[in-house]
């Protein structure tokens, strides 16, 4: 991998610092001190205001726009992309004294220190500010997202002159005003303004969707004067404070933010009986409480999903730092709300949710926040019209899931990914079958699983065919997860975990009929489910081609792989990376080069379906032919190269998985963070190191110790209790919260663990 750390931030084991301000990492921090709450997100940038780089962030869970795109050549190709919508600055200060205005871009200052305490989800800065005139002002900036009143922040700036006594002027307020950077424009229109003596308001709503936001904020001061400045698009209340020398004086904004998704009159209704009763509820809320409630959230949530490593405090404040963005991002405080690519810190991807979704983040929240990955999966079924529509629009039957959305319409104009890429399809079954296998919520399946998988299974049985003897059911012109081989034909992938969704949407026909014949009377007859169809399923599933070659023990990619020209990635310069930047389109698919796993991603997501010696001859032909050009791809080479005592490789894998954002590996972190890759860091640990696999009928453990650790524990949530694992040099011990007696295996031994701690020897 031609990637390298970036090591810039401190290194402390549950806090990110910063100490002195680098101009050239401005947009690096804006991603990486970024606070959200599944509900709302904020970047990191500095609410005084910056004239350098920067990028102002304010986003809300389900609020977009709409781009309408050229009309398209051919029929399937999208006509609009929608994006989630750079929102108001709820957060907007400006300070000015002596006439000057503070912009860290252009004052003298000293003394900056910027620290996200992971524990707590606070954000504290301070520097000293240095006038032209000699005068000096400490200046503290405290934020917070309430992780129990989701629409609720708050913000407190603590000002202390250290040298002289007078006067300073604060503004604050709303700012409507920004500019989304994809579309080079405002997105929002200004409906009302609204004020008392301590509060003040603004209506927005969005330009094409018609969504709306009105955004509230109490302010908590002494001063001396304050006047309002109401311009089109903000809202600005300016403080005149009086200060003295050596005293501390404290500023606190509370912040209300409500939103409204939905256009429908039922929508609007509620939204509005909200904001009747907005003034009530603002003036109830107080910083303390507010902090206090958070502080408990924080507390409550590490005690049950920290993990902890002993003896490298380098991804021990790492992967703290991934857990932490995974909770901000979502912890299932809506239904039928999304992950997007880049949560909620920035605006690359548009914020769409990919396949990844259910490959990637779906894990950690099973293991986690059970009732979260349920509400996630909702979104799925929430949104099963939208998918069949777009199946009609690809000359399919059933539902076919699009490969990047936010309201569940497909959001990609390249028709390569959107109308050739299945797995986001048989993705979204593979969700509802991990959950479902952990779990056991087969009521939540059969309800809204089943109608999900009887139309995927139906766009299967129309989007792949025959081949010209009859003799094996395949799919053609598709790509699969390794984005660098397009209109192939039975990518191996995409032909096995289309065979699972069919095997697994007659095993729930199966058992449904069986155990809830009202259910199953009911789903069959609402999708008109036959008999024929059925059977076809299961002809399909019988058949499906699955290529493979004895002899080797190697599943071809797709047909014809194994006869592509050969490239050696390892003398590609450095400087030709990312290759979507410096080489042809075309000749990225003229070669053998993998973008990411592919057949190696089927063999961790059914792992148990494959033979040690089947996974190690796959490993060593495709693992020398990925580039990584995905920041999802090292984690899968890390947890199978566990898996098969490949240590070494293993560790250099891990790497960078769990700060690959801190660290800035990608170059790319300004843009936001990449969360996903941030759940894939978590499964590097747990299913890497731990070993752990969880798709059979019993969780499996099988774990390791790198040899540059000590020891490292982590968590998982089974079955309404919560296992608590601890790996050392000689030893695991496995013990559980409640006692529940739950059935495990370890390294292939099945153990009860009840009310007695385990403790099994660590196999080398």
């Amino acid at each position: 991998m031609a990637k390298s750390a970036d090591i810039y931030y401190k290194v402390h084991p549950w806090k990110i610092t910063e100490e002195g301000f680098n101009k050239d990492y401005a947009l690096v921090s804006e991603s990486v001190f970024s606070l959200g709450n599944e509900y709302m997100g904020t970047r990191g940038s500095f609410e005084e205001g910056y004239s350098g780089n920067s990028l102002i962030g304010n986003y809300f869970n389900g609020i977009y726009e709409r781009t309408q795109l050229e009309k398209p050549s051919y029929k399937g190709i999208a006509d609009k992309t929608e994006f989630i919508v750079n929102s108001a600055d709820w957060l907007y200060t400006r300070i000015e004294a002596d006439g000057e205005l503070l912009d860290l871009n252009t004052v003298q200052f000293k003394d900056f220190y910027r620290e996200l305490d992971l524990k707590s989800g606070i954000l504290t800065r301070s520097y000293l500010w240095v006038l032209t005139s000699g005068k000096e002002i400490r200046l503290e900036f405290t934020r917070f997202l309430s992780m129990k009143e989701a629409e609720t922040a708050a913000q407190k700036i603590i000002i202390t002159p250290l040298n002289f006594s007078g006067e300073i002027t604060l503004h604050s307020g709303i700012d409507f005003s920004g500019i989304h950077q994809l579309t080079g424009r405002n997105m929002w229109n200004v409906v009302s303004k609204s004020a008392d003596e301590n509060t003040i308001s603004m209506l927005g709503n969005t330009i094409d969707t018609d969504q709306s936001l009105l955004v509230s904020c109490k302010f908590l001061c002494d001063y001396a004067n304050k006047e309002d400045d109401r311009e089109e698009k903000q809202y600005i209340r300016k403080f005149t404070l009086s200060i003295e020398e050596g005293k501390e004086l404290e500023f606190i904004k509370i912040i209300r933010n409500i939103s409204r998704k939905g256009t429908a009159e039922a929508d609007k209704k509620a939204f509005k009986k909200k904001c009747e009763d907005n003034a009530a509820v603002l003036g109830a809320l107080t910083y303390r409480k507010l902090k206090e409630d958070t502080l408990a959230w924080w507390d409550a949530t590490w005690q049950e999903s920290d993990i902890e490593i002993k003896g490298d405090e380098l991804n021990q404040q790492g992967i703290r730092y991934c857990i932490f963005q995974l909770h901000q991002t979502y912890h299932g405080a809506d239904k039928g709300t999304i992950i997007g690519a880049k949560g909620l810190t920035g605006e690359a991807y548009s914020g769409n949710t990919f396949w990844d979704t259910e490959a990637y983040c779906l894990p950690f929240y099973i293991f986690n926040n059970p009732q979260a990955a349920k509400h996630l999966l909702e979104f799925r079924y929430l949104t099963l019209s939208e998918a069949m529509d777009r199946a009609k629009a690809l000359d399919c039957e059933g539902a076919f899931y699009p490969i990047a959305t936010i309201t569940g319409r497909e959001c990609c104009s390249l028709w390569q990914h959107a109308s050739l890429q299945l797995q986001a399809s048989t993705a979204v079954a593979y969700g509802y079958w991990h959950y479902e296998n952990i779990t056991g919520d087969n009521g939540f399946i059969f309800e809204k699983g089943l109608p999900i998988l009887i139309e995927v299974s139906r766009m299967l049985a129309s989007r792949g065919d025959w081949s010209g003897d009859g003799t094996r059911y395949g799919f053609y012109g598709v790509m699969g997860p390794d984005e660098f081989q397009m209109m192939v034909n039975n990518n191996c992938y995409t032909n096995y975990m289309g065979k699972k969704t069919l095997e697994y949407t007659l095993d729930v026909l199966k058992r449904c009929s069986e155990t809830a014949p009202e259910i199953y009377g009911a789903v069959t007859k609402d999708r008109g489910l036959t008999e024929k169809e059925i059977e076809n399923f299961r002809k399909i599933a019988e058949n499906m081609y699955i290529p493979y070659q004895e002899e080797t023990g190697i599943f071809e990619q797709h047909e014809g792989y194994f006869n592509l020209p050969h490239i050696d990635i390892d003398k590609i310069p450095m400087e030709e990376f990312p290759l979507y930047h410096h080489w042809t389109y075309d000749r990225i698919y003229r070669n053998n080069m993998l973008k990411q796993p592919d057949v190696l991603m089927m063999m961790l997501l059914y792992n148990k379906d494959f033979t040690r010696e089947q996974l190690e001859s796959n490993y060593n032909y495709y693992e020398p032919r990925c580039i990584h050009e995905s920041s999802l791809s090292p984690s899968v080479h890390s947890i199978l190269a566990s898996q098969l005592k490949k240590e070494e490789e293993a560790y250099k894998f891990f790497g960078f998985a769990t700060r690959m954002d801190l660290d800035n590996y990608n170059r790319n972190t300004g843009e936001g963070l990449h969360t996903t890759s941030i759940a894939a860091a978590w499964m590097n640990i747990v299913y890497g190191f731990g070993g752990m696999r969880s798709d059979g009928k019993e969780l499996t453990f099988a774990p390791s110790l790198p040899v540059q650790w000590e020891g490292y524990s982590f968590r998982v949530h089974l079955k309404g209790d919560i296992l608590f694992v601890a790996i050392d040099k000689d030893h695991m011990r496995i013990s559980s919260k409640k006692g529940s007696g739950i059935k495990i295996l370890i390294y292939e031994k099945e153990y009860t663990i009840g009310q007695e701690e385990v403790v099994v020897p660590v196999i080398r």
